[in-house]
């Protein structure tokens, strides 16, 4: 039954198994056929013969792979060629494929089973109605390995193995055999149906942040250097991430011995304040007035609320929200930034007649 050539022939494809490792694989179903030699059983009493397939299947993981399959032979018989023989049947086979992930050939075994149907006629001498016919069905099992190579939506495939016939009914003259064993040797081709798998998109790598590239409260100190996390808009900012307080600088907003009126000098002064004020909206604060120590205590708290009273005027008619301003607010000569005796010529210090806008 050629069986020291079957396990040959199976033992040397096995010999080019190699290790299986993961890799992405074409999971898309698939058409196959192939064609080749079924060296048929010697005890059969048929010649060789070539046969064909066409078969159905599908990867299920990048290793395993299932497939139904059709076959048909139809050799002659050895006793007498005129007299007709064939074979067809259906199967379904499991391969197991040792795939690499940088190669595009591997090696696989075979297995499966299946169904096979026989159509024969035999010399049935001396009986009048010679030939006569014989049908008969029985299951089989597939064996085989082979080499599959890697063309993109097309694969080649080579293959040699056995298909054990378990046909005990043959219609012949002599001992009647319970199986017979064919040795078969095909090439095909494997064709993808579907269009082509989209590779997966490896997710983007994901930086490493730390503190430093952080700034949860927005102030534009990172998280590493801010000791006051959490600053509202509008706040102004130190290098630490801390509030600082504005102040707004009126040195130079004097006013003449006695006068309320504001001069050149001082309105230019306003004018950056004005600006201040406009950068920074969530800013409050206090207008001012102060006078020397000349006069009066009553007279000068009335000086020093006309003169509070002039700068808030500039400042809410130069687009300043008058809600974003305290006062005017008078002090008269309560707080002095120079001590100057009421006596002298000297209480009449320019510095003490000023007005002041102090951050809330």
């Amino acid at each position: 039954m050629n069986k020291k050539l079957l396990c040959a022939a199976l033992l040397g494809s096995l010999g080019m198994a190699q290790a299986a490792s993961a890799q992405e694989f074409d999971d898309r179903w698939y058409v196959s056929g192939s064609t080749g030699v079924n060296f048929q059983d010697n005890d059969r009493g048929t010649e060789d013969s070539l046969f064909g397939t066409l078969g159905f299947g599908k990867f299920l993981n990048p290793n395993l792979s299932l497939e139904a399959e059709l076959n048909y032979q139809n050799p002659d018989k050895t006793i007498n060629p005129n007299l007709w023989w064939s074979q067809y049947g259906v199967s379904v086979d499991a391969r197991y494929h040792f795939r690499n992930v940088d190669s595009k050939w591997w090696p696989y075994v075979r297995g499966g089973v299946g169904y096979q149907r026989h159509e024969e006629e035999y010399n049935a001498f001396p009986n009048p109605n010679s030939p006569g016919q014989h049908e008969d069905s029985n299951l089989a099992l597939n064996l085989g390995a082979g080499l599959q190579f890697d063309f993109g939506r097309v694969d080649l495939r080579t293959e040699v193995g056995t298909r054990v016939d378990f046909d005990d009914q043959q219609a012949r003259i002599g001992s009647q055999e319970d199986m017979f064993t064919d040795l078969l040797a095909s090439v095909g081709l494997t064709v993808a149906l579907g269009p082509e798998p989209v590779a997966p998109v490896a997710p983007a790598p994901v930086a490493e942040t730390s503190c430093a590239d952080l700034d949860d409260d927005g102030d534009g100190v990172n998280n590493c250097n801010d000791k006051c996390p959490g600053s509202q808009a509008g706040q102004t900012i130190g290098p630490d991430g801390c509030p600082v307080p504005v102040s707004i600088d009126l040195k130079g907003v004097n006013f003449d011995f006695d006068k309320s009126t504001l001069r050149p000098d001082a309105v230019a002064i306003l004018n950056e304040a004005v600006e201040i004020l406009k950068r920074y909206p969530e800013l409050r604060v206090e207008v001012a007035g102060h006078t020397d120590l000349c006069g009066t205590d009553v007279y000068n708290q009335s000086l020093s609320e006309r003169r509070a009273k002039a700068v808030y005027d500039y400042l809410t008619g130069n687009g300043v929200d008058g809600g974003r301003l305290a006062g005017p607010v008078g002090y008269g000569e309560s707080r002095p930034l120079e001590q100057t005796a009421q006596t002298l010529p000297g209480c009449k210090s320019e510095t003490n007649r000023r007005t002041e806008l102090n951050a809330q």
